[in-house]
C-alpha cells in the first residue's frame, strides 16, 4: 500500500490533490466520471431534440409547401366554393314600343327571395313561416311546404325561394326576420297595359326567356348580355357581402306597327260582340293594306302576360295566326278575282241559279234563297253558293288552286310570328268536282284569320300580295334599323282588283252586309258563315261568322277582319254578327286617323276673293278632300271656309291656322257651322261647329248563303 502510494504520489506532485489518500483519489475520480456522463447524456438529449425538431420542421415545411404550392389551386377553388358563389344575372331586355313610341313592354326591378340553407336551423318551421307569408305555396308551379322544406334542409350555400315577387310579398318576408333568408334584385318583364296585345307581345319566364309572341320570336335581338353577381360568406357561412361582378347589358328596343289606341278599340269591340252574341271566341285583325303593317290584332279569350302562369293554353293561343278555319263566303272574292283575271266571265254575265241547288252524286249544295238568274256581280253580292260553284267549274281546279296560292293561302306569310299555321290547301289532283265546288265557295280549305285579311288586302291595294308584319324597326346602340321585308308580289291586275272592289261595295250597299255601312264612307266587304266540323260532320248549330272589308273603299287605309266563333244568341250570319263589329271598329278608327268622308264628300271650295290677297294660301291638303286657302278680305279679316264633312280635329287644325277660336257641339264630323262658309270674320273670333255621326242605316239583309 505504501509502495503503491509512493508510486502514485509523483503523479500528483503539482496538483492540489497531492498528498491525498488513495481512497480519496478514487472518490474524486468517480466524481469526475459522473460529471462527464451527465454532460454526455445532456448532449445526447439535446441532439435528439434538435433532430426531432429538425425533422418536424421539415415535415411541417414540406406539408405547407405541398398545400400552399403543389395543391394551391385546388384549395383556392375549395375555399371559393365554401365562401363565395357567383350567380348569373339575366340580361336586360329592350323595351317594346307601339308605332307612336308608347311603351307596351319594359323591364323593371323586382325582388327575388333567396336563402342560405346552411344558416337554416329548422327547415320545416322556416318553410311553414315562408309559406304563410307567400300565401300560395303549392299552387300552380309554386313549391309546396314539403318541397320548400327539402330545399332549405341542405348544405347548399344558396337557393331560390321565390323569384320576382311583388313588393308587398317582399315586405311580409322581411318582417319575419329569419336568419338565412334574404333577397336580391332581378329584372322582371312588365306589361303596363296588362292584357292589351298579349298574344302579339307574348310573355317572358322567370329566367328572362321569351315564351311566346314577339318576346320569343325576337329573343336574340331583344335580350342583352347576361351579368354576374358574387355572394361571399364568413366562417360561419353567413352572407356578409354581395356585389355585381359584371353588369348585364340592355337588348334592342323594338318598334312595332301596332297602334295602342286601335288595339284598344279592336279588343273592346270584340269583347262586347262576343258578350252580345254569347260566342265562345273571336279574332279581329286590322291591317294597312298597302304596307302590310298590322295595326291591331285582338283575340278572345285572352290573358295577362304579367301573370301568365294563371292562364290556360287556350287563353294564350294566338287565334289570329294559329287557328285554322273554313272561310266560307269571304273566300268568294278569290274565286271572283280568279274568274275575272282569267276572263272566264264578266261582271254582267248572267248565271242561272234558279234551281237553288246543285248535285254532286249523293251530295246536294243549296242556296238559302232561290235567286233565279243573277249577274256574276250579284252572285257575289247575294253570296250565292250555287253561282260561285258554277263559276268555279269554269275556272277549273288547276287555275283556282294557282290563284289560291297566289293570294297567300297554304303557306306562312310573316317572319314576325312564331307558330304561324300555314293552313290547308288541297293539291289540284285531289279536287274532284265535289271538292272543287267546296273550294269555290270557301269550304274544304283551311285558312288563318291573318291569311284572310292579307288576301283581302290584295283587292284593297290594287292587286299586290304584301308581307304582313308587326315589327317596324330595331333600335340598338343608338342606331335605328328598319326590318327588311319581302317585296310586294303582283297577284292580279289593278283592273281586276277594281272590279272586285265594286262588287264588294255592293255587298255592303245592298247585299248581305248592310250593317257594315258607315255614314259618309264607301265600304267594301264580304260576309261569311261556315258550319264548324264536330265529330267529322258539319254542325247545325255551331258556326264561324265572319266579315272582312276595307275602308274607305276607293282609297283604303284599313283592312279589317272580324271572326266570331260559335255565336249562340240570335242569328249566326256574318252580316248580322260580325259586320256590326266591323262597323264600330272602322268608324272609331277612321275618326281617330282623321280620314275625311268619301261618300258625297264636300268638294274643295275656292272662296271668292274680294280683293287681291296679301298672304296667298294658308291651307293644308286633307285626304281625300281639301280645305283650301282663305283669302284676306281686309287687314285682320279672313273668309270662313267650308268645314262641313271634316272631322273635329281637321276643322280645329284649319281654324288654328286662321287664328280663329272654335266651339264644338257634339261628336263626329262637322254638319253645321256658324258663321256660314264664305262669310268674312275677324281673327281671334269664335266659330261654332256642330258635329254629328248618326244617320239612319238601311235594314240589314240576312240573305247569306250557307252550306
Amino acid at each position: 500500500m505504501t509502495k503503491r502510494s509512493q508510486g502514485i504520489g509523483p503523479l500528483f506532485a503539482d496538483n492540489s490533490q497531492a498528498g491525498m489518500s488513495g481512497e480519496e483519489i478514487e472518490k474524486q475520480t468517480a466524481t469526475v466520471g459522473a460529471s462527464d456522463q451527465w454532460r454526455h447524456t445532456l448532449r445526447r438529449r439535446i441532439t435528439s431534440v434538435a433532430v426531432v425538431l429538425l425533422v418536424w420542421m421539415c415535415v411541417i415545411g414540406g406539408r405547407l409547401w405541398f398545400l400552399q404550392v403543389y395543391e394551391h389551386d385546388f384549395y383556392v377553388e375549395e375555399a371559393a366554393l365554401q365562401q363565395e358563389q357567383t350567380l348569373p344575372v339575366p340580361a336586360k331586355r329592350g323595351d317594346i314600343l307601339d308605332r307612336k313610341g308608347r311603351t307596351l313592354a319594359l323591364s323593371v326591378e323586382a325582388d327575388t327571395i333567396t336563402a342560405i340553407p346552411r344558416q337554416i336551423n329548422n327547415a320545416e318551421v322556416v318553410a311553414k313561416q315562408l309559406c304563410d307569408a307567400l300565401k300560395d305555396c303549392g299552387k300552380g308551379s309554386y313549391l309546396s311546404v314539403e318541397q320548400l322544406t327539402a330545399r332549405l334542409d341542405s348544405d347548399r350555400a344558396f337557393a331560390y325561394i321565390r323569384r320576382q315577387v311583388l313588393p308587398n310579398v317582399k315586405e311580409r318576408i322581411a318582417a319575419l326576420k329569419i336568419e338565412g333568408i334574404g333577397w336580391i334584385k332581378e329584372e322582371r318583364r312588365y306589361y303596363p297595359n296588362r292584357k292589351m296585345a298579349a298574344h302579339l307581345l307574348g310573355y317572358v319566364g322567370v329566367d328572362n326567356k321569351g315564351l311566346g309572341g314577339i318576346e320569343s320570336r325576337y329573343q336574340s335581338k331583344i335580350l342583352g348580355q347576361p351579368g354576374k353577381i358574387l355572394f361571399q360568406t364568413d366562417a360561419r357561412h353567413r352572407a356578409f357581402v354581395s356585389r355585381i361582378e359584371q353588369a348585364p347589358t340592355v337588348g334592342a328596343t323594338l318598334e312595332l306597327t301596332i297602334d295602342e289606341y286601335l288595339q284598344h278599340i279592336a279588343e273592346r269591340e270584340l269583347r262586347l260582340g262576343i258578350e252580345e252574341h254569347r260566342a265562345e271566341a273571336g279574332t279581329v285583325i286590322i291591317l294597312q293594306p298597302y304596307t302590310g303593317e298590322v295595326l291591331a290584332l285582338a283575340n278572345e279569350p285572352t290573358f295577362n302576360p304579367n301573370a301568365f302562369r294563371f292562364s290556360t293554353g287556350e287563353g294564350r293561343r294566338n287565334r289570329g295566326i294559329q287557328n285554322q278555319y273554313e272561310p266560307g263566303s269571304t273566300f268568294k272574292i278569290v274565286t271572283a278575282a280568279a274568274a275575272l283575271e282569267e276572263k272566264v266571265i264578266a261582271p254582267d254575265d248572267l248565271v242561272d241559279v234558279s234551281e237553288g241547288m246543285i248535285h254532286f252524286g249523293a251530295r246536294t249544295i243549296h242556296d238559302t234563297t232561290n235567286h233565279g238568274t243573277l249577274s256574276f256581280a250579284d252572285v257575289i253580292v247575294k253570296s250565292s253558293n250555287v253561282g260561285a260553284i258554277l263559276v268555279g267549274q269554269k275556272i277549273g281546279a288547276d287555275r283556282l288552286h294557282e290563284y289560291t296560292r297566289r293570294f297567300g293561302f297554304g303557306r306562312r306569310l310573316s317572319q314576325d310570328f312564331s307558330g304561324e299555321n300555314p293552313g290547308k290547301v288541297w293539291p289540284p289532283e285531289k279536287l274532284d268536282p265535289s271538292a272543287l265546288a267546296s273550294v269555290s265557295m270557301g269550304y274544304q280549305i283551311g285558312v288563318t284569320p291573318l291569311q284572310m285579311a292579307v288576301a283581302t288586302s290584295v283587292i284593297a291595294n290594287g292587286g299586290n300580295l304584301i308581307e304582313p308584319h308587326v315589327v317596324k324597326a330595331l333600335v340598338a346602340h343608338g342606331r335605328r334599323a328598319k326590318v327588311k321585308r319581302e317585296l310586294p308580289q303582283r297577284v292580279i291586275t289593278r283592273a281586276t282588283a277594281t272590279t272586285v272592289t265594286s262588287m264588294m261595295e255592293d255587298v255592303v250597299r245592298r247585299g248581305t252586309a248592310t250593317r257594315a255601312q258607315i255614314p259618309g264612307y264607301t265600304i267594301a266587304g264580304k260576309t261569311g258563315t261556315t258550319g264548324k266540323i264536330v265529330n267529322g260532320a258539319y254542325s247545325k248549330s255551331l258556326y264561324n261568322s265572319s266579315f272582312v272589308g276595307f275602308a274607305p273603299s276607293r282609297a283604303p287605309e284599313l283592312t279589317i277582319l272580324v271572326v266570331i266563333d260559335s255565336p249562340k244568341a240570335g242569328h249566326t250570319y256574318g252580316g248580322v254578327v260580325a259586320a256590326p263589329i266591323f262597323k264600330r271598329i272602322a268608324e272609331a278608327a277612321l275618326r281617330y286617323l282623321e280620314i275625311s268622308p268619301t261618300l258625297h264628300a264636300p268638294s274643295p271650295i275656292l272662296v271668292a276673293q274680294n280683293s287681291v290677297p296679301e298672304s296667298g294660301t294658308a291651307g293644308a291638303r286633307q285626304r281625300p278632300a281639301a280645305m283650301t286657302a282663305i283669302a284676306t278680305v281686309k287687314p285682320g279679316q279672313v273668309v270662313m271656309p267650308d268645314l262641313r264633312g271634316l272631322s273635329a280635329r281637321q276643322a280645329l287644325r284649319g281654324l288654328m291656322k286662321l287664328e280663329v277660336r272654335a266651339h264644338l257641339e257634339g261628336n263626329g264630323f262637322v254638319v253645321e257651322q256658324t258663321p256660314e262658309p264664305g262669310m268674312p270674320i275677324d281673327r281671334d273670333s269664335e266659330c261654332v261647329l256642330r258635329l254629328d255621326r248618326t244617320v239612319p242605316i238601311p235594314k240589314a239583309s240576312t240573305n247569306e248563303a250557307s252550306p
